[in-house]
């Protein structure tokens, strides 16, 4: 029983093929490396590389490894550059998820795990995000993503797709020095390669409504989120059900400020954050409950702030 990982040579599609493995279930990968590494794909997984927006090759990939279902991570993920970047934006996360969906439906492939986003929420007006929560995506990111979910449900409808999409926001960590986030944009490798560099960090605002004035987000391991998607499939390839969205979510959320001074305490590396300007696109505060998850996934957060601070340092000080 072979799943499909797009998206799986990236940062988190990487930790989730190695997710798959742990509990014996085979992975094949298609990713066009455009931000993912051929060496973060374990020696053995079958690694096809080219783009989901080529239908042809998906589909030809699905037969030839006997896929029974896919879990779709890959997609333009930058909320901020999305902004300026809107129509390659919708190209890549809707058009490619309507081309990998044709590919599922002519080889019947019926099964799907899709990794939306918090993004979708936009700034939403309470403090804690359910999945009763209106989505008002305030970028081209959030709104190709939840254009993805809005997929999914139609075509559920059309072809009996089987599906759930797990929402979550700020992906830190490392289950393995093998693998780092090489990410230009997010902030824990934007922090580290300042501090390897001999910089300051910054922080992109602090005049937002917020405690400290700096941005507030849910911040998950990755080895938790993997766990959480090889869990979804293993629910819908055991035929179970499950909600059409699950949010991956900490309960309490941390400041942009909070998670700077966790690092310069697990590093021992002292500094203060340069303020700049916003960046556009970026909600003030995303904190969802991760109880719905937790009761049909066995979702938890297993590690702590200093624990992802200190497996993120150690694999990107690795390979500096």
């Amino acid at each position: 029983m072979t799943w499909l990982v797009t998206g799986g040579a990236g940062y988190i599609g990487a930790h989730v093929v190695r997710a798959f493995a742990k509990v014996g279930l085979d992975c094949v990968v298609l990713d066009d490396l455009s931000s993912g590494h051929r060496g973060f794909v374990p020696e053995g997984t079958p690694f096809v590389q080219g783009s989901i927006t080529d239908t042809d090759l998906v589909a030809d990939t699905l037969a030839r490894h006997g896929v029974v279902g896919v879990v779709h991570l890959a997609a333009f993920k930058y909320a901020g550059v999305s902004v300026q970047r809107p129509t390659h934006t919708y190209t890549q996360n809707v058009t490619g998820t309507v081309s990998l969906l044709d590919a599922m439906a002519s080889q019947g492939v019926d099964a799907i795990v899709y990794s939306s986003s918090a993004a979708v929420f936009g700034t939403p007006d309470t403090d804690l995000v359910t999945e009763q929560t209106p989505t008002t995506p305030q970028s081209p990111y959030g709104e190709s993503k939840l254009v993805g979910e809005w997929l999914l449900r139609d075509q559920a409808t059309a072809v009996g797709l089987r599906h759930t999409s797990l929402r979550y926001f700020n992906v830190v960590g490392s289950g393995t020095p093998e693998i780092w986030d090489t990410s230009p944009h997010n902030l824990f490798p934007l922090v580290f390669d300042a501090l390897l560099d001999g910089r300051t960090p910054i922080i992109k605002g602090d005049d937002y409504p917020t405690p400290d004035g700096t941005c507030v987000r849910d911040y998950i391991h990755v080895a938790d989120l993997a766990d959480a998607h090889v869990a979804a499939a293993q629910t819908l390839a055991a035929g179970g059900s499950l909600e059409p969205a699950y949010n991956l979510g900490s309960g309490d959320g941390m400041s942009v400020r909070e998670i700077m001074t966790a690092v310069a305490r697990v590093t021992g590396i002292d500094f203060e954050p340069v303020v700049e300007d916003r960046r556009p696109g970026d909600p003030a505060r995303i904190v969802a409950s991760g109880e719905l998850a937790a009761r049909d996934l066995g979702w938890r957060m297993t590690y702590s702030v200093d624990e992802m601070v200190r497996t993120a340092w150690e694999a990107r000080s690795a390979h500096r």
